[in-house]
Formats: C-alpha cells, structure tokens, sequence
C-alpha cells in the first residue's frame, strides 16, 4: 500500500503538470497564430515582389453627373484614368465639363454658366489582399476650374424716383479650387469590365468670385452652400 505521504506528492505534481499544461496551451496557440501571420505577410511579401510596378490603365465614366443634369438645372460629364502601380498605388487624373441654367422660381433671377474642370490625384488600395480582383481604395484629389458666368436678375424698382432699372451681368470670369478626400470601391464584372463607386468630401481651398459675391453653381464642384458630400458612380474598362 501506498504511503500517505508519497499520495500526496503524487498528487501535488500532478495539480503543477496539469497547470503547466493548461499555461502552455495558450502560448503555444499564440505562437502557431503568429506563425500564421508571419508566414502570410512574407508570402505576400514575396507576391509583391515578383509583379512587375506598372499593372494595367482604367478608364472611367462617371453616370451620376449626366443623369442629375437630366433631371435639375445643373450637372457635369467627368471621365478618368487610373494608373495600377502594383495593385496598390493608382495616380489619377479626371476632367469634366459642368454647366448648369437656373433661373429662380420666386426672383427670377436666373444663373447660365457651361466649362471645364480637372482633377488631380492618388488613390490607395486598402485591402488587405492586393491582389485580389476587387478593391478598396482611400483617395484625395485637388481639383480647380475657370469659368464664365451669366446672370440677370430681375429688375430693380427704384425707390425714390420710381421706375425699373434692369441689372445683368454677362462673361463674369471665376475660378475655384478645392479637395477632395474619398473612399470607394470597384469590382470585377467580367473580363475588363468592372463597376465603382466613390463617396467624397469636397474642401474649398481658394476661389474668385469676380464681380459677385456668390455664384450659384462652380462647374465640378456643385451647388455653392449645399452639401459638401457628392458621389460617383464608374463604369470602368481596364487595360
């Protein structure tokens, strides 16, 4: 028969083997994860490094801006093009031309103007996997436009020795400059083709309003005084 003493040795080793094992079962779950995570970042790293810098061109076509001038006073036609750099960089560069012919319901008064814009920019991929067929990208662009502008207002009653006087302004020069800071997405349709969406925020940086105050829509930019947030939506066609 056993001692009573060597029992309760037994047993006490056994209590520290159990409590070794179960300390050591989280450590080594951890060391097998970090392995994992080391092993996939080199594995990528190594993906990285065998694709050539120059990936492919898109070439984008903005719906949003044709469809909202069909159905409003204002709009604008933008297309881009998209440079890959190893699926993880894409210098952009996006031109448009805004008009818009509004005249006031209650004031009649009434705002024409039509011209060019550009936009200049980077947009980064985000994903984790770079390589993957869709994309998820982080962005900046700076954008500026020259324009002329028409505006007649209606006339003006003068108050002491009566009669109307008529007030317009033809060919008034402006410019403006803004950013824009996005994030979207685009996916694989089939073969080239693919589809994207953009979500921005719009940050005047400089503008001359010429002789006006105000003028009621900036070609690209929008609306003066609305939301600073505007969106596009892409059909792309990659090279």
């Amino acid at each position: 028969m056993m001692p009573l003493k060597s029992i309760s040795t037994f047993i006490s080793r056994s209590i520290v083997f159990s409590l070794l094992l179960l300390m050591a079962a989280p450590v080594a779950q951890a060391q097998s994860s970090r392995s994992k995570a080391e092993w996939e970042k080199m594995r990528q790293k190594q993906i990285d490094d065998s694709i050539p810098l120059f990936r492919g061109v898109q070439v984008m076509v903005d719906l949003i801006g044709p469809i909202q001038r069909a159905v409003s006073a204002y709009g604008q036609y933008e297309a881009g093009v998209r440079v890959n750099l190893k699926d993880k960089y894409f210098p952009v560069v996006e031109v448009g031309y805004g008009e818009a012919d509004h005249t006031d319901d209650v004031t009649q008064n009434s705002y024409k103007t039509s011209a060019p814009y550009g936009k200049l920019g980077v947009d980064f991929n985000i994903m984790k996997n770079k390589h993957d067929d869709n994309r998820v990208y982080a962005g900046l662009r700076y954008a500026c436009t020259y324009f002329k502008c028409d505006i007649d207002h209606a006339p003006i009653t003068d108050p002491v020795w009566g009669g109307e006087t008529p007030f317009s302004a033809h060919g008034v020069k402006a410019n403006y400059h803004w950013m824009e800071v996005l994030a979207g997405v685009d996916a694989k349709i089939a073969g080239p083709l693919r589809l994207g969406w953009t979500v921005r925020y719009r940050r005047r940086v400089h503008y001359d309003n010429g002789l006006m105050d105000n003028v009621w829509y900036v070609p690209g930019y929008g609306k003066q005084g609305s939301s600073r947030i505007s969106g596009t939506f892409n059909i792309i066609y990659e090279f």
